[in-house]
């Protein structure tokens, strides 16, 4: 037999393999390759791995009991896994509605057509002049240790949030912050919301991160800091009354102790689109 032959042999396999083979098989696979991968990348690290590994530890032992034919417990899953969808929601509510959440904030890309490009560089430098007023406010607070939380509205609109305190509407200044956060003021223990170039409300308040594992030294600012970012795309400045240290949360995690140009810097990378992936490196690297 010639290579040739060899070739044609081969090709003519391979065709009978995949005879019913249609696109649409093809799409159907990676479809739920891609749902299983971001349900891992979605559960992981997270709380909602150790109850994947209990239900996997359940499963193994339903095997076992049914090999070793223990009617009893197998009884008792059964009763259990017959409403394991149900059971599913529930336990993963916070993942499920995270994930929405995250598909609700997804965009189409911006193409840099016609005066498009230009929008995009005066929302830049707009964000840019409301950032560093923020950030020079906290220095000013930091100084004088006055608590301070501040929070950044990304996609996620937190209309909920600012019906618990009190609308402003204001221009974002730094009198006006010092107003907000000064000790006597009425609004100061709660958190400020900017929206865009305004600062929206004020005396808002925030939930608390469900993490178990913080330092002991962070106050109830830090930790509400940390569980509206968890909850939201929202970036929170949080400025620490025992210390004066000046701190950013994002997506539930904390950098605490950050000069002025490094919290303006990972606040305009995260802020800004396209730059979360910088913003992240900033995070970890720890740049200041």
């Amino acid at each position: 037999m010639t290579i040739l032959e060899r070739i044609s042999s081969l090709w003519a396999q391979i065709r009978n393999a995949f005879g019913d083979f249609d696109f649409s098989d093809f799409l159907d696979i990676i479809l739920v390759a891609f749902i299983v991968y971001n349900v891992i990348k979605l559960i992981r690290e997270t709380r909602a791995v150790q109850l994947a590994k209990g239900l996997l530890i359940m499963g193994v032992g339903y095997l076992a009991f049914s090999a070793l034919r223990m009617q009893a417990s197998i009884y008792m899953l059964n009763q259990l896994f017959k409403d394991l969808i149900l059971v599913l929601i529930i336990l993963f509510q916070p993942e499920i509605r995270h994930a929405l959440e995250s598909m609700g904030r997804s965009s189409l890309p911006n193409f840099r057509l016609f005066g498009l490009r230009d929008e995009q560089q005066r929302r830049l430098k707009a964000l840019q002049e409301t950032v560093r007023t923020v950030t020079d406010a906290c220095v000013g607070m930091s100084e004088k240790k006055i608590g301070a939380l501040i929070v950044f509205e990304r996609g996620s609109m937190l209309g909920d949030v600012t019906q618990s305190g009190t609308v402003v509407d204001a221009a974002v200044t730094q009198e006006l912050i010092h107003n907000v956060f000064y000790p006597k003021a009425p609004l100061h223990d709660g958190a400020a919301i900017i929206r865009g170039e305004r600062l929206y409300a004020a005396g808002c308040v925030l939930p608390l991160t469900q993490n178990q594992d913080l330092p002991s030294e962070l106050g109830m600012r830090h930790r509400a800091a940390l569980g509206m970012s968890d909850a939201s795309d929202a970036a929170v400045i949080v400025t620490s009354e025992e210390t004066g240290h000046i701190s950013v949360a994002l997506k539930g995690e904390l950098t605490r102790d950050l000069s002025d140009a490094a919290a303006y810097d990972l606040l305009v990378d995260y802020l800004s689109q396209g730059n979360a992936e910088k913003a992240e490196k900033r995070r970890i690297f720890g740049k200041k």
